[in-house]
């Protein structure tokens, strides 16, 4: 069950006399600040010890387009273009899906197969972002979009 369906299935046993103790318990993982995403990236990448523009060349983003995205001066509906900058970053998994929750994205999903290839992919670590696209195409899905590219 992913995280979502977790959450739903609690919020069904949350009624109004208790909804501010459930706020209180799980403040840490809603978005309340609209720069949270900024903020948790520049963290995490402080704590990984990687500086944004080798993240954004192994990415393989433009650095100033990178740089926008992470400062929310841009906004992408690519849910890859995130995806290729936690990779790149070393993020894991949960670490990731905290990211695309913040940025607004959905998260990866155990009921499409696209999605349970990412996740093991960044559970196992297989290379960098070619080799990555390069275990998509052979299992016959689509490899991470790039900035600008279409399909």
């Amino acid at each position: 069950m992913n995280t979502a369906n977790k959450t739903e299935e609690i919020l069904t046993k949350v009624h109004m006399n208790n909804i501010n103790k459930y706020l209180e318990e799980n403040k840490d993982e809603m978005v309340n600040d609209e720069h949270a995403f900024a903020e948790y990236m520049r963290l995490k990448f402080k704590e990984k010890g990687v500086l944004q523009q080798d993240v954004f060349l192994y990415a393989d983003i433009p650095e100033r387009y990178g740089y926008k995205l992470i400062s929310q001066e841009k906004h992408t509906r690519q849910r890859d273009i995130i995806l290729r900058i936690c990779y790149s970053a070393n993020f894991t998994l949960e670490e990731t899906q905290k990211a695309l929750r913040l940025y607004g994205m959905p998260e990866l999903y155990t009921e499409f197969p696209r999605d349970v290839m990412i996740m093991v992919i960044f559970n196992d670590r297989p290379g960098d972002i070619i080799e990555v696209n390069s275990i998509l195409r052979g299992n016959g899905m689509k490899p991470l979009r790039s900035s600008g590219t279409v399909d």
